[in-house]
């Protein structure tokens, strides 16, 4: 019987940890990515094993290869081979116009949120793609309505490097088709978790999600639903495909 191993990065809090719960509840067993805070990882996985799942918190810095790498081996090693990824670590800052912005603060954005999840990806395809000796699988990656929308006056470095991750999704989509790995994406727009306040703005989804066309900040709840159906075999013929799950915006 095949059994459904999915990486979730930055696993341990916002649409991460609701990703990695709803998973689990679907019959996934989960590697918990984290970077800093190991509690609340644990807390993530006793919640899964708690409902007979297995789990595993793995500290990995997505930016730095050589913790890529072992993250994947270890996450292999612990649950088999991976049949899913979420690519969802990434970070925001006060916002600025970007005549303010300096450049340690762009080189840090780019570097967790473009080339972390290019590396992470990258990985998956190696691990999973059929003429390399796996089994195939799928990768959600988690953008962000500001490539759509350019945030501008508070956030467009961060804009910039999600609107890299969706041309990662339609580029490795076609690459990886014929591997049998669907690639796709979700664009989550306001959506209430801890990386407002990283940004310092803890209110800014209930603030701003009240102008959206539904009138509310979006749940982190809401958006794992549209990442795990992308896991899901209901999905089967999706792939360089967006979800956009803000409220219409």
């Amino acid at each position: 019987m095949r059994m459904d191993s999915v990486l979730i990065t930055g696993g341990s809090r916002g649409i991460g940890r609701a990703t990695a719960l709803l998973a689990a509840e679907k019959g996934w067993s989960v590697a918990v990515n984290y970077v800093g805070d190991a509690a609340a990882a644990e807390a993530v996985t006793a919640r899964i094993t708690s409902i007979g799942k297995k789990a595993v918190a793995l500290r990995g810095n997505v930016a730095a290869e050589a913790d890529v790498l072992a993250m994947y081996d270890a996450a292999e090693q612990e649950l088999g081979p991976l049949t899913g990824v979420v690519i969802n670590a990434g970070i925001v800052a006060p916002p600025k116009p970007l005549v303010d912005i300096e450049a340690d603060r762009i080189r840090r954005i780019f570097e967790v949120n473009t080339l972390g999840a290019y590396l992470c990806a990258r990985e998956a395809a190696r691990r999973m793609a059929r003429s390399r000796g796996g089994r195939g699988g799928v990768i959600v990656l988690v953008s962000s309505m500001a490539a759509r929308l350019g945030s501008p006056f508070e956030y467009v470095d961060y804009a910039g490097s999600k609107a890299a991750v969706d041309a990662l999704t339609v580029g490795l989509a076609k690459e990886l088709g014929s591997e049998g790995v669907r690639v796709n994406a979700v664009r989550p727009g306001l959506i209430e978790t801890e990386i407002h306040a990283s940004g310092g703005q803890p209110d800014r989804a209930r603030r701003l999600g009240a102008s959206s066309p539904l009138g509310r900040a979006g749940r982190a709840e809401e958006v794992a639903e549209a990442i795990v159906w992308l896991l899901s075999g209901a999905s089967s013929y999706v792939t360089g495909s967006f979800i956009d799950v803000a409220g219409g915006r």
